[in-house]
């Protein structure tokens, strides 16, 4: 079995959790209750039928915020749009926040679902995997380059720096999030970790296998072992649950409440710490 299986907390933005004292608070609650992890979603316009009329804090905002008001916890996008971003920008709030928070940030990442999201946004459906691997590929060229230049078909820049760097060199984590082939395949090519959402053991056991296919089909196998694996699972988790879990290679379990609202999320800390943070 895996060893120290991490816990995040997954959905502090949402409903309640947008009044400014309850943020910090389940916030503070959670770093002193031992998880490893917060992490947030990326929704800037939803439709009504989605939930669209529910409170969320803008990410990049919320986790500034974050960074100031905790002192040891990670900080992880779970998971940013990347294609409704403009990436130049994007890539001077990670390095930011990664400065900020001292080098605390996981820069989660993925394609999007939502097209009245996307379009609003100035992205689409059909671009939105070309956007993603190319605003990824512009803000690593930011981060790690002497003399930073890129010629994209959606951004390209010359001539200009960004400073200061992100502490986590070469940059902060990247962890691509989605369960498609294309998910996988930008996993192991470009990513430091994979995110799978709402999948149970079973589910995470056929993702996985789904990772070592592509990792052999791209002939790197070697590069699958390096990645971390989170999970979100669909509802709660026992004990027992989680190490089955981490039998599999789970490096992280991120829960969230159950209430649509996010309310709950005090008694999930609670839960959490008493029954399997430290315990896997």
């Amino acid at each position: 079995m895996a060893e120290g299986l991490r816990f995040g907390l997954y959905g502090l933005l949402r409903g309640g959790g947008v009044e400014p004292d309850t943020l910090v608070r389940r916030a503070r609650l959670a770093e002193q209750a031992g998880f490893e992890s917060l992490w947030v979603g990326d929704h800037i316009a939803l439709p009504a039928e989605l939930d669209g009329q529910q409170p969320r804090l803008e990410v990049v905002v919320a986790v500034s915020h974050l960074a100031a008001v905790t002192t040891r916890i990670r900080l992880g996008f779970g998971v940013l749009v990347l294609p409704q971003r403009q990436p130049v920008l994007l890539a001077k709030q990670l390095s930011s926040i990664d400065v900020l928070s001292k080098g605390r940030l996981t820069v989660g990442i993925g394609v999007g679902y939502v097209e009245p999201e996307l379009h609003a946004l100035g992205a689409s459906l059909a671009d939105r995997g070309a956007r993603t691997d190319e605003y990824l590929a512009a803000m690593r060229t930011l981060w790690t380059e002497p003399a930073p230049s890129f010629d994209g078909r959606f951004v390209s820049f010359a001539g200009v720096f960004q400073r200061p760097l992100p502490v986590q060199r070469p940059h902060p984590p990247i962890v691509v999030g989605g369960h498609s082939p294309a998910a996988h395949r930008r996993a192991v090519m470009t990513g430091n970790g994979w995110y799978g959402v709402y999948l149970d053991v079973e589910q995470t056991a056929e993702a996985l296998a789904g990772l070592r296919k592509v990792a052999a089909d791209c002939d790197r196998p070697a590069h699958l072992g390096e990645l971390e694996i989170t999970i979100t699972p669909p509802g709660p988790v026992d004990l027992e649950t989680a190490r089955r879990y981490a039998d599999l290679g789970v490096h992280r379990l991120v829960v969230q409440s159950t209430a649509a609202d996010g309310s709950g999320v005090e008694q999930l800390i609670q839960m959490a710490a008493e029954t399997l943070v430290g315990r896997v």
